[in-house]
């Protein structure tokens, strides 16, 4: 394929298929826990690192993942203990991070905001091999962490307090899934962007729900749905020459929406099917509640 001649884009490829296990994988967590805008919040903070990389000569994604695992920190500890005033810390947070990021790479010799479009948004042609390296040992830690952690992580998600109670160490794993959401951000803003990683993180686990009733499943389907956008937005913006990071996000929501419309007319028949058991009193339809996808 003419696509695979070129080195940039065997680079630019290899990271759109990390993210596009990764942030599904670190995602399903953060829908289960009602968090889905975190990695949002954890882009905005990280633009601070971007920044700081530009300033003091060094890797902006290194940088980057040390900020943001600082402020995946900072948020987990005011979801702790900031109560009524938690709202504006992260407001302040967050706002922070942005306004940081623009202010060092402007303060960075020969730095301009045209620096920062790239991790905004994401690029294909500037995926160096550095990044690439950083971006194999930081998906490998999130792989490791979402998947041989997953029973521990998925009932902290569904109850903490239960979870608690059965002696899983609730806040070192809260801690940890923060932090594994601060590197899944770096991990993906040079193929989709600071500012358009969180859809990634969220989008494949809500189109994967419509059709799966079981944790396992929605977490091995929204992997594939993440992977197979990564790869055809990658593509298609080498042909079509447009954004990668846009490209992807809007392939995803394409995807939920076609899925959307598939899995209605699969969920009416199976509600009246269970409805007509019911009333029937047969119990072999009526022994196994539906559960909501994405649980076990």
């Amino acid at each position: 394929m003419e696509i695979l001649e070129y080195a940039f884009m065997q680079r630019a490829l290899l990271a759109a298929v990390l993210v596009g296990i990764t942030a599904p994988a670190v995602g399903i967590y953060l829908v289960q826990r009602r968090q889905a805008l975190m990695g949002d919040g954890i882009g905005h903070v990280a633009m601070t690192g971007v920044g700081l990389g530009f300033l003091l000569s060094t890797s902006p994604v290194w940088m980057a993942t040390a900020v943001a695992i600082v402020g995946a920190v900072v948020m987990e500890l005011i979801r702790w203990y900031g109560k009524t005033r938690g709202d504006i810390a992260l407001a302040m947070l967050f706002y922070g991070g942005m306004a940081g990021g623009v202010m060092f790479i402007n303060l960075a010799p020969g730095g301009s905001n045209a620096n920062l479009q790239s991790y905004l948004f994401g690029s294909l042609s500037t995926v160096s091999e550095e990044d690439v390296t950083a971006i194999c040992l930081l998906a490998a830690f999130v792989v490791l962490v979402t998947v041989g952690l997953r029973r521990q992580l998925f009932a902290v998600s569904q109850d903490e307090e239960f979870a608690r109670v059965t002696g899983v160490p609730v806040r070192a794993l809260n801690l940890l899934t923060a932090v594994t959401a601060a590197v899944t951000v770096t991990v993906a803003m040079r193929v989709v962007g600071l500012l358009l990683v969180s859809a990634l993180m969220v989008v494949p686990v809500a189109a994967a729900q419509q059709l799966t009733r079981s944790f396992a499943a929605t977490f091995a389907i929204s992997v594939a749905i993440g992977v197979s956008v990564t790869i055809g937005g990658t593509t298609t913006s080498y042909y079509q020459d447009v954004p990668p990071g846009a490209t992807i996000v809007l392939l995803t929501i394409g995807v939920f929406i076609v899925l959307t419309v598939l899995a209605t007319p699969l969920a009416r028949r199976r509600a009246r099917a269970v409805a007509a058991a019911e009333a029937a009193g047969d119990p072999a339809e009526c022994s196994v509640p539906a559960q909501p996808a994405g649980k076990r």
